[in-house]
């Protein structure tokens, strides 16, 4: 053995060390952080139902830095509290009338714990006809036809970003179901980057509100133009990818024969979410961030915003 040099395995293994390193700096959750609260969805293979997911079992990233999780609590008991709002375009074409008792059974069978409001969307505004509230069979009674007319030729997503903007923070879970073609007047369909799309998922994002969407046609030219009806779902899509909710279209230009395999599905998912908790890496601003929140348990997806309010750095 030489004297004054380390054994070659030594510095093999250190040098291995030093490779790991960074990734292994990239998987450990950091220490510290803001507090971040949001809403995840537990999806299970189609027809199954998901298992219980333990804290242990979520990771939360921040580009390629892991937050530390300090809660992951199911939304049930003391923890189920929700108002959830229906918000249906009064330019909806009547054939909507079909699926209202749809929607009606869907309001009563929500649990107590659940308020429910009912709101459409006029002239870019949302216009509440049933304040939030538990009796479930009140907020079923508000439903009414939509007006069939253009309804001030408004975008649904200046309707969205009203409501949004004038609903009071809560400690409970906050979630939109949207009836609408997704069709966007203001704005040229065939491009990703709508504005005022764009700054309707923000609005949602900043104040931690789910939003869902479910396709019904709409009036006029818009009702029968192919291009028109795709972009309109594709923009549905987009907003509840965004807000870790789901969209249910139909990809061609009639009315759904049945809303009740997507309300289905969407109690299905309100049973299904956690309440979580992690340390977020704060910016000098305040403001939205990327988040990726996973797991590695088989069969099981976490359906969260992809993007998250974080507070400025303290």
């Amino acid at each position: 053995m030489n004297k004054g040099r380390l054994p070659s395995s030594i510095l093999v293994a250190f040098a291995v060390g030093l490779c790991l390193a960074p990734n292994l700096a990239a998987q450990a959750p950091a220490a510290n952080g803001v507090p971040v609260q949001t809403v995840v969805t537990v999806e299970g293979r189609h027809g199954v139902k998901p298992p219980v997911i333990q804290r242990d079992d979520v990771m939360v990233y921040q580009g390629k830095d892991r937050d530390r999780v300090t809660d992951w609590v199911p939304a049930t008991g003391d923890h189920a509290a929700l108002q959830y709002f229906v918000l249906i375009d009064d330019s909806a074409n009547a054939s909507l009338g079909k699926q209202l008792d749809d929607i009606r059974q869907f309001i009563k069978q929500q649990p107590a714990t659940t308020e429910i409001g009912i709101a459409y969307m006029q002239n870019g505004m949302a216009r509440i006809v049933q304040n939030l509230t538990t009796d479930h069979a009140q907020a079923a009674k508000a439903l009414r036809l939509p007006l069939g007319t253009f309804a001030g030729n408004g975008s649904p997503y200046f309707c969205l970003s009203d409501l949004v903007k004038h609903w009071p923070k809560t400690s409970a879970r906050r979630e939109v179901l949207m009836v609408t073609d997704g069709i966007d007047p203001y704005y040229v369909s065939g491009n990703l980057e709508d504005p005022y799309l764009d700054d309707a998922i923000a609005d949602a994002q900043r104040a931690g509100i789910i939003v869902s969407g479910i396709y019904t046609p709409g009036m006029g030219h818009f009702a029968h133009s192919y291009w028109e009806i795709y972009w309109g779902q594709l923009y549905l899509a987009e907003v509840a990818d965004k807000t870790g909710g789901e969209s249910y279209y139909i990809g061609f230009t009639g009315p759904p024969v049945s809303f009740v395999p997507y309300l289905d599905d969407q109690a299905n998912r309100l049973n299904h979410q956690y309440l979580l908790t992690f340390l977020a890496r704060p910016e000098k601003r305040a403001g939205l961030q990327r988040v990726r929140i996973t797991t590695e348990v088989e069969d099981v997806q976490l359906v969260a915003p992809q993007q998250v309010y974080v507070p400025a750095a303290p």
